[in-house]
Formats: C-alpha cells, structure tokens, sequence
C-alpha cells in the first residue's frame, strides 16, 4: 500500500515536469533561436557515440573530444547563412508544435535502449555545461578584477558589483519569504527529482556501486555550484548592461531593475530564463567573446540542461507506470488464456515475486491495463498526458500553452516533499538496520511540514490563493498530493514501531533472460 501511495505521488511530480519543461525549452526556442540548431545537432552526435561505443567498445577520449569541438562550433556557425534562416523558421513555430515536438523526442528517447540516445546524449551534453561553466566562471573572475566588456567600442570597462538591493522586506505582489523559500526550484540545495534519477537511471549506469557516491555527491556538489553562479549572474550579471525598457543600455542597478523592478515583472518564464541568460552572457563577454556567441551559448545551456531533465523524466515516469499497471493488471492462468484466443508470444511470463519462482501467469487480455505494462504503451500515455495538460489555456480567453505553466507554483512545492518523502525512506532503511536516524530525521521533519505548509497556504490562503483565484487543475493536483503525502506519513507511523531491526523482504534473484536486463540500461554491481 505504501509503494502504491509513493508511486502515484511520483506519476504526479513526473506529469507536472514533463508538461513544464516541455513548455521551458520551447520558450528558451523562441526566445533565443540561436540555440535551435546546436541543439538539434547533439541528437544525431549522440546517437553515433553511443552506437561507436556500445557497439565497437573504443575509448571515449577522442569522441568526447570531437563531438565537444562540434557542438561549440555548431553554435559559432548555428545561426550563419541558411542556418540564421533556419532558425527562425522553426522559431515561428506556435509554441504547442514545439512541446509535442519535443514530448515526441522524449518518447523516442524513453523506449530506445539507453545507450542509444540518452545516455551519450547526457553524456556529450554533460562536456558543453560543464565547459561552459569554465568559461563563466573565468569571465567572472576576469569581470570581478577588471571589470566587463566595455559597453562602447574603446570604452571603459564597467566594474563588477552586486547590483540587486541587500534586502527588500515586501516587494510588492510577492508571497511571504517563509515559508516559500522552501518550495522554490532549488535543485542546488535538495531536490526530490534528483532521487528519482539517481535511483531510477543513475543507478542502472554506473560500472561499480562504490562509483555511486561520487556521482551522487559529486553531482548535487556540481549542481550548488551552479546555482551559486546563476544567482551571480542576476545579481551582478545584469549590471554590467542590458536592454532597458526604454530599449537603450542600461547598467548598474538599473539594470537589475529592469528584470526585477516588481514581482509581476520578474514572474514571467522568459523574465526567469532571460536574467539569467544575460547575466551569464556579460560574464562570457568579459572575456572578449562575441555578444551573439556568448547569449546563443547560454541559451543552448539552459536548452540543454531542460532536456536532460525532459528525456529522463518521460523514462522515469514509463517505470513509474508500468509499475502502476503491473500491480492493477491482473495475472490468470494460460488454460484461462487459451479459451480467449490470447497470444502467448507477446506477452511476459509472470513471477512470483515473493520466491522469484516462475509462475505460467500472463496479464489478462482484456484488462485496460494491460497496454500499460508495455513500454511504449506507458510511454505514450505519459507524453499524451503531459501534453494535454500543457496544452491547457490559463484561462479564459488566453492561448494554449499558457495553462502548462501555471503548474509551475506546484513544481518546487511537490519537488522538495518529494526530497522529504525521500528522507524518510532512509530513515526507515537505517531504523530497520539498528542505526543511527536522528541525523536525517530532522531534515525529514523539516522537508515534510514546511514544503505542506507552504503548498497549502498556495491553495488555500490569502487573494491569490488557487482556490480563491479558481484554479482548479492546480486545487485538484494540490490537494491530491497533500492527501498523498498525510496518507504515507500516517503508514509510517504505523510501521514505524513494527519496523526497528526487520529488514526488508529480499528481491527474488534474476533468472533467464531478466539477468540481461540491467546490462541493457548499463551497470552491474563491484
């Protein structure tokens, strides 16, 4: 029952961030179109290294080598010529062609062995961030002595400050800081999706499980580095010039006003991504870098880095239900089968999964579920689903696509209870084992009551609460989750006494052909 309620709780977080994302990177294509085809170019990259590694088991220092040079020359040369034109063409694109465009790559990357695309794409793609974290990282120190590119040609240099206010105790518009600081995206602190792909992906990559800890630790590091830089880039970034309202240069604070000057203003999609991209961009250009190239290479980061989350979620979330729809399709004997004309060939033979004893049981052929236990049935589902909620209007009278990204308050609230509801899966593993708990229970309490408290407050308090403003998608899918996590909680506190010194029921031992299976998504145990 328990692994049922954390489930469905997983299916909603993945739907929200298969729906969200897919509108992030077809907003980051229309904004900055320069991002488009080096992009698109890492596809076909990352398809011939996996393949040339998988298959022909070369070393991986001169791809890596060649396919990065590529992808950095693919945004140099991306919006030249045919390609400039290229780029806007598929820049029109309506915004819901891009989210089924993409949801549809998703798919494809869900259901190919992960070798294939996902992995080495993630992999190639993995070479430009963190290049390009170098380089901004160098233009920050090179700003930081001596200032950034001069705003004029022979000018001065503008100096480098931190340009936004040191407090503002009540912007206008904005929810109180606590406890909303809780449920912002802050992947660089804690983050329950990145549970999810170390235990859904990661885990089934890795040569060793000794290498788990510095992929794990060594990445979340990497990505509070990140966050680190990103909030310099908005803070600091911004003042060393950007566009102004008036569309003149403005600098300084002014600057920084211009992006955050209200609550409202700084809400928008492309006020988020583009502080950032042109924060960052000032940092490149620090360093003599054209402004084209620095702006188009920041775009193709924030692309980028949204479709690693996009290709894994949609995989997660095809566990995720076929998981579901394995434990709801029922199983019945093939003399029952037999009587239906049922096709034995193209389905899986059953197992017990107490005694991983083989059992000659199939899922039904007429229960609904049956389809999902396939993977491209699930995955189907899932990318059909994510886009009928992005391709929600947000409200009377406003496009589709503008629905999807009202989600996006429920996002960083159902992200951090999923780091809580991660928490306490390790506090049991620890009770069950005689150890310690205390240190991680205290998070788990933290992670628990303020993200609830917070999305409740969303729901249900104040002007611009869901509920009063008649939000229903984001009640239904708030309250859902709410009633989700008090329900896990309760089970806890029910087997929490019961559970101290029993450790779980051992996996049944892979057999036949399952053996074979984790080799196909990469990993084996050391």
């Amino acid at each position: 029952r328990t692994r049922l309620l954390f489930l469905f709780i997983l299916f909603m977080a993945l739907t929200i961030v298969l729906a969200i994302f897919g509108l992030v990177i077809a907003s980051v294509f229309k904004q900055y179109p320069a991002s488009i085809f080096p992009c698109l170019v890492q596809i076909p990259l990352a398809i011939l290294i996996g393949v040339y590694l998988h298959r022909r088991g070369i070393n991986i220092l001169v791809p890596s080598l060649v396919s990065l040079a590529l992808m950095y020359l693919s945004v140099y040369y991306g919006n030249v010529g045919f390609l400039g034109a290229f780029n806007s063409a598929l820049s029109s694109w309506p915004i819901m062609v891009w989210v089924g465009a993409l949801l549809l790559y998703s798919y494809i990357a869900s259901v190919l062995p992960v070798w294939v695309l996902l992995q080495p794409r993630d992999y190639i793609n993995s070479l430009q961030l963190l290049s390009a974290l170098a380089l901004v990282v160098a233009g920050l120190v090179i700003a930081g002595f001596i200032g950034g590119a001069p705003v004029t040609s022979g000018g001065d240099r503008t100096p480098l400050e931190i340009v936004a206010p040191a407090f503002r105790m009540a912007p206008e518009g904005a929810p109180l800081i606590f406890p909303f600081l809780f449920i912002t995206i802050a992947c660089g602190a804690i983050s329950g999706f990145h549970c999810l792909v170390s235990s859904g992906t990661s885990s089934k990559q890795i040569k060793c499980e000794t290498d788990a800890q510095l992929v794990g630790y060594g990445s979340m590091l990497t990505e509070g580095f990140l966050a680190v830089l990103v909030i310099l880039a908005c803070v600091a970034g911004l003042g060393l010039g950007v566009a102004g309202p008036d569309g003149g240069l403005a600098l300084g604070s002014l600057a920084y006003e211009a992006r955050y000057e209200t609550w409202g203003g700084a809400n928008s999609l492309a006020a988020k991504v583009g502080a950032f991209v042109e924060g960052s961009a000032n940092f490149l250009k620090a360093l003599g870098l054209g402004a084209g190239f620095a702006v188009a290479l920041m775009g193709v980061f924030v692309a980028s880095f949204a479709a690693t989350t996009l290709d894994t979620a949609c995989r997660l979330q095809r566990y995720v239900i076929q998981e579901l729809a394995s434990t709801f399709a029922p199983k019945i004997s093939p003399s029952a089968l037999a009587s239906e004309a049922y096709d034995f060939d193209d389905n899986r033979r059953g197992a017990d999964r107490s005694t991983g004893a083989s059992a000659d049981l199939k899922p039904h052929a007429l229960n609904p579920f049956t389809w999902l236990t396939n993977k491209h049935g699930a995955s189907i589902f899932a990318v059909t689903l994510a886009t009928l909620i992005a391709s929600m209007p947000g409200g009377s009278g406003m496009a589709a696509g503008t629905g999807g990204l009202i989600l996006w308050p429920l996002f960083g609230a159902t992200n951090q209870l999923l780091a809580g509801l991660a928490f306490l899966v390790i506090t049991f593993w620890l009770w069950r084992r005689n150890l310690p708990v205390w240190f991680i229970a205290i998070p788990m309490l933290f992670m628990l009551m303020l993200p609830g408290i917070a999305m409740s407050l969303n729901i249900f308090v104040g002007e611009g609460s869901f509920l009063k403003n008649g939000n229903w998608l984001l009640v239904a899918i708030g309250c859902a989750t709410l009633i989700l996590q008090v329900w896990m909680i309760v089970e806890a506190l029910t087997a929490w006494p019961k559970a101290r010194g029993i450790l779980e029921s051992p996996l049944p031992p892979l057999t036949g052909t399952a053996q074979a299976e984790p080799q196909t998504e990469g990993g084996r145990s050391c």
